[in-house]
């Protein structure tokens, strides 16, 4: 499954020669699903925030990038978990993609499928408030194929 968090931020001029553009952040990582997953998801985002101009938007980028990958490596644990941060239309879009639905795609069954979903949302609650405080907007949809 695909976790989507979109927060804006304001566009932060910088000088020649100085730290990199805001436009130029792209962050990827894959990380183990275990319990330290978010914290090192956490000083990952706050360190490439803070040299690509973003640090006004750091705290809630922050939280919700350990909030995407702890409930990711909760619910998939021991399957690897993948955070892409890009800053894209004036916001930073933090996207994870874990193993919930399984190497197979989605449960077969509707209703096992629905109940991952909605144990996805419930844990997820804190991290929807922090994202509609700021603006931003927030869902899942199902992984594109590599590539697509």
């Amino acid at each position: 499954m695909l976790s989507l968090s979109t927060l804006p931020c304001p566009p932060v001029g910088s000088v020649l020669d100085g730290p990199p553009l805001p436009d130029n952040l792209f962050l990827s990582l894959t990380l183990a699903g275990s319990p330290h997953a978010a914290r090192i998801a956490r000083t990952a985002v706050a360190a490439a925030l803070h040299v690509h101009g973003l640090a006004a938007c750091s705290a809630a980028a922050v939280q919700v990038a350990s909030e995407l990958v702890a409930t990711a490596a909760k619910l998939s644990p021991g399957e690897d978990v993948y955070l892409s941060v890009r800053y894209r239309w004036d916001g930073i879009r933090l996207t994870v993609f874990d193993g919930q639905g399984g190497r197979n795609g989605p449960h077969a069954h509707p209703r096992i499928a629905a109940a991952r979903d909605t144990a996805r949302r419930s844990a997820l609650r804190f991290m929807a408030c922090v994202v509609r405080e700021c603006g931003g907007v927030w869902g899942f949809e199902e992984s594109r194929e590599p590539g697509g």
